[in-house]
């Protein structure tokens, strides 16, 4: 059977939202235009670092379709699937918490400095969920490394704690830091998907559903609490879904129609106007902020992101321009790594206080901006380089 055609501009539009998401992490705030940075929480309005996140969320559900119809064509059954997902959802879930809670780590309770400990988690994590290659005559080895890398992470955790000798505490939920809301997002999205399959209808009715059940917390009119909230509040908050399924549903019409490209450019467009459109209506209520996790915000971010895919698959898919893409491409197809990579080097050179980012100048905003451009670009290659001598993560 017939793998499933490659749609060349959502790999390089995922490599460019995690580009943009190199670049924002980096960049030093004293020292850059505020239009660049997050958002204060009550603050009405939005920067580009509050569409990056969201924007890679899209594409994430975009990615869903392709994703599991390749695995179909594989001859993986439902169960198979439907195990897939839920391991990866869970593993991402697992590494955003731990992560978060590297920035709440005690020294002196914990018993080692907080960039050792997360650098050792950042190098179990690489050892458990590395790509090892299954035909290398190797695959003990990379048992026993794997083994060893769970090992880590279990020890870490025992180890680990916050807050202060009154009042000592251990590893909490918090916002689940970024690998969890994916988790969250793609567990939800990819769920739904496997129940309705290629059906636009019942992806769009599931991304109204989100939407609406995003109005209603907000607006304190559905409240939850307890175990639900503590576990399922990402979820039951409706935000990140609707995010995900707004990418999950634009998906599943690039996989159904895309016989007749110049079409989906128009309806990718038009789609985008109405999403900003409803954002700004949204706002009369609910301002624009993506801390709050907003539906107004949410709504103009996918507006955003289907503009900016309309202009990639036209480019890419359409005229065939992909010169420019390469590193972006790169990233697409590599994006765990990607962003978890560069990490390494801030922990390498923060705990040898090697002069790395000299550009993070306040009084010099060029230089400031330009090195974080270039940090992001070299990231890539970095996580490039990575991938040709074994180390690539894969969930």
């Amino acid at each position: 059977m017939q793998a499933p055609v490659r749609v060349l501009s959502i790999d390089i539009m995922r490599g460019f939202t995690l580009c943009l998401m190199l670049f924002v992490n980096d960049l030093f705030v004293p020292g850059v235009p505020s239009w660049m940075l997050h958002t204060e929480a009550q603050y009405d309005g939005m920067g580009l670092a509050d569409w990056v996140f969201p924007g890679f969320l899209f594409m994430v559900g975009i990615s869903i379709p392709f994703a599991i119809e390749s695995r179909k064509k594989k001859g993986d059954a439902t169960g198979k699937i439907t195990s897939h997902i839920l391991i990866r959802s869970f593993s991402l879930i697992l590494i955003g918490i731990l992560i978060y809670n590297g920035s709440r780590i005690n020294p002196e309770l914990t018993g080692m400095p907080r960039l050792l400990w997360l650098a050792l988690l950042y190098i179990s994590i690489f050892l458990v969920w590395n790509y090892y290659p299954k035909s290398s005559g190797q695959n003990e080895i990379y048992k026993i490394l794997q083994v060893i890398g769970l090992l880590g992470i279990i020890s870490l955790a025992i180890i680990f704690r916050a807050g202060n000798k009154e009042h000592v505490e251990w590893l909490e939920t918090g916002w689940w830091g970024i690998l969890g809301l994916i988790g969250w997002g793609y567990l939800t999205a990819a769920l739904i998907y496997l129940l309705t399959s290629d059906k636009i209808f019942p992806a769009l009715a599931a991304w109204i559903f989100f939407i609406l059940l995003n109005i209603l917390t907000q607006a304190h009119i559905l409240q939850f609490s307890g175990i639900p909230e503590k576990i399922f509040g990402i979820v039951l908050s409706g935000n990140v879904p609707s995010l995900v399924l707004a990418g999950l549903t634009t998906g599943i019409i690039i996989k159904k129609y895309s016989v007749d490209k110049k079409k989906l450019v128009i309806l990718f467009f038009l789609m985008g106007i109405a999403c900003i459109a409803l954002g700004f209506f949204l706002r009369q209520w609910f301002i624009l902020s993506k801390i709050i996790a907003t539906p107004s915000w949410a709504m103009l971010c996918n507006g955003i992101s289907l503009l900016v895919l309309a202009i990639v698959y036209y480019l890419v898919d359409i005229l065939r321009l992909k010169k420019w893409s390469g590193l972006f491409s790169i990233a697409g197809k590599n994006s765990l790594t990607t962003y978890l990579a560069p990490d390494i080097i801030y922990f390498a050179c923060w705990g040898l206080n090697i002069p790395l980012f000299f550009y993070k100048q306040d009084h010099n905003m060029m230089l400031a901006v330009a090195g974080s451009v270039i940090w992001s670009l070299l990231m890539i290659l970095f996580a490039q380089g990575l991938s040709k001598i074994g180390i690539r993560l894969k969930l």
